[in-house]
This record gives C-alpha cells, sequence and structure tokens, in this order.
C-alpha cells in the first residue's frame, strides 16, 4: 500500500530477476499498467500481461485505481486529473524517474493518454486495449455506460441474473461495482472532466498501439484515433467483445511483442506461456 496525492493506492511491483534475453536490449522503460473503471482492478493485467513483461526484462509496476480494488474509496476526487495526478504521484513515491510504457484497458487507457498529454517527455510508448484517447465523444460514450450499469445494478434481479450467467465471482464484482457507483461521484465527475486539449494530445509523439475487438462499439473511434495521433498502430481482433484482454490474452501478448519490436525498438520476443 502506497500513499500518493491523499490517498492511499494498493501496489504491486515487479522486477526481473535477470536482465532480458537479448543483450542488445539494453536497460529496459519501466512498464506501468493501467486498468479499466468501474468493475475492473489491476488483476485484469496481473492474469494477463504483468507476468511476460517481466520475463522479458521490463520493471512493472501495477495498481489499484482510487476506490477500485484494495485501494482508498474517497466519495469525491474522480476527474480524469484526479486519476493523472494519483499516477504521477505514484511514480514519484516508487522513485520511477526513467522512461515509461503506459498500458491501458478501457478507460485506462485514456489515464495513459492524458498523463501522456501532460507528461509527453517521459513516456515511450502507449498500449491502449478498447480505449481512446480523452476526447469529447470516448467521454460521451463513458458517461452512458456509467447511466447504464448504476440503473441495471440498482435493480433488485440484476445481482442474481448475473451470478446464475456468469457466477458468483462476477457477481460479486457486481455488486461492489454497484456500491461504488451509489456511494462516490464517480459516474458524474468523470464525464464531466475538464480534457486536455486536442493539441496537447496531437503532440504525443511515441508510438501508440490500439487493440480492439472486432464486436465491441469501441473499435468506432479508431478512425479519430487516428486522426489524432497518425502514428497510431491499429488491430483489430475478429468476433471479439469488450474484454478482449481477458478473454485473448494470448492474442493481446503477440500483438503487443511485435510492437514493441518493430514500432518501439525494444528488442524482444514473445515469452513462450509456461
Amino acid at each position: 500500500m502506497v500513499a500518493a496525492n491523499g490517498i492511499t493506492l494498493h501496489v504491486q511491483r515487479l522486477d526481473p530477476v535477470d536482465g532480458p534475453d537479448d543483450d542488445r536490449a539494453g536497460p529496459r522503460p519501466t512498464v506501468v499498467l493501467i486498468h479499466g473503471m468501474a468493475s475492473d482492478t489491476m488483476a485484469s493485467w496481473y492474469f494477463t500481461m504483468a507476468e511476460p513483461l517481466v520475463r522479458a526484462g521490463f520493471p512493472t509496476v501495477l495498481y489499484d485505481l482510487r476506490g477500485h480494488g484494495r485501494s482508498t474509496r474517497p466519495a469525491t476526487g474522480y476527474t480524469l486529473d484526479d486519476l493523472v495526478d494519483d499516477l504521477a504521484a505514484l511514480l514519484a513515491e516508487l522513485a520511477v524517474t526513467g522512461p515509461l510504457l503506459l498500458f491501458g484497458n478501457s478507460f485506462g487507457g485514456t489515464i495513459a493518454f492524458a498523463y501522456a498529454a501532460r507528461h509527453r517527455e517521459r513516456v515511450v510508448g502507449i498500449v491502449a486495449v478498447e480505449s481512446a484517447p480523452p476526447i469529447p465523444e470516448w467521454m460521451r460514450r463513458v458517461a452512458v455506460r456509467f447511466d447504464r450499469v448504476a440503473t441495471r445494478l440498482a435493480q433488485e434481479p440484476a445481482l442474481a441474473e448475473i451470478g446464475a450467467r456468469r457466477g458468483p465471482i462476477a457477481a460479486r464484482r457486481a455488486a461492489d461495482t454497484g456500491r461504488m457507483l451509489a456511494d462516490t461521484s464517480l459516474a458524474r465527475e468523470l464525464p464531466a472532466s475538464r480534457l486536455p486539449s486536442t493539441g496537447a494530445l496531437a503532440a504525443i509523439d511515441c508510438p501508440v498501439l490500439c487493440l480492439y475487438g472486432g464486436r465491441s462499439a469501441v473499435g468506432e473511434l479508431a478512425g479519430p484515433v487516428r486522426e489524432l495521433l497518425p502514428q497510431t498502430r491499429v488491430v483489430v481482433l475478429p468476433d471479439e467483445k469488450h474484454s478482449v484482454l481477458i478473454d485473448v490474452p494470448q492474442t493481446v501478448r503477440r500483438h503487443v511483442f511485435d510492437w514493441l519490436t518493430e514500432q518501439c525498438g525494444l528488442v524482444t520476443t514473445t515469452p513462450a506461456t509456461p
């Protein structure tokens, strides 16, 4: 647990035991894995990408966003600026001062883009899974999503239906999401956040990888993302939904490690799955 920006964040820091397999690789940037909003925690990254990245020689940091997992859940303070401030303060507390690779799932990718808009000199690459930069259309969709989830979870049969269809763990997670949306200002504050200027976002000059599920409406934002950041490599995974990170982690890993080699100049190969 790490005190940062006035709250306590649940953090997992993983450092490679050995250096990268290829001596030409040199020191690795630190990877920061940022999970999505409301129903997600750092576990989604821990069980999909964290270990392969560490085995490839990348120091890796995971954390639960404020209000999520085992981190502090304040009643207010859920603007995009708050979330970026949390990340900046956490990195300072951990004495992570070198270059960063930011990975974000769903709204975690939005936090990554917003951090890069503010600290462009530190970020050497961004991986966004089912996400987009903080642009008005994406934030509008986030507001709609929050409203739908809050309305559904407020209905008495919802948790029983989720449990019957997806199991008791999913039901417990949904119950916690319902409590979060009821007890905090998250659903009101986040969609109304002050956004980085278009110029600040367009100035992000590091390589970007965006992965989308072919059956997810989030992929409709691939065009605007490319217009804003033309260096972006967009990968659409057919037949996959918003949960692409959890559903096909091996495919995600393959695309990520190919991109790290080809676009970021980091000599690496996809670690074999144990």
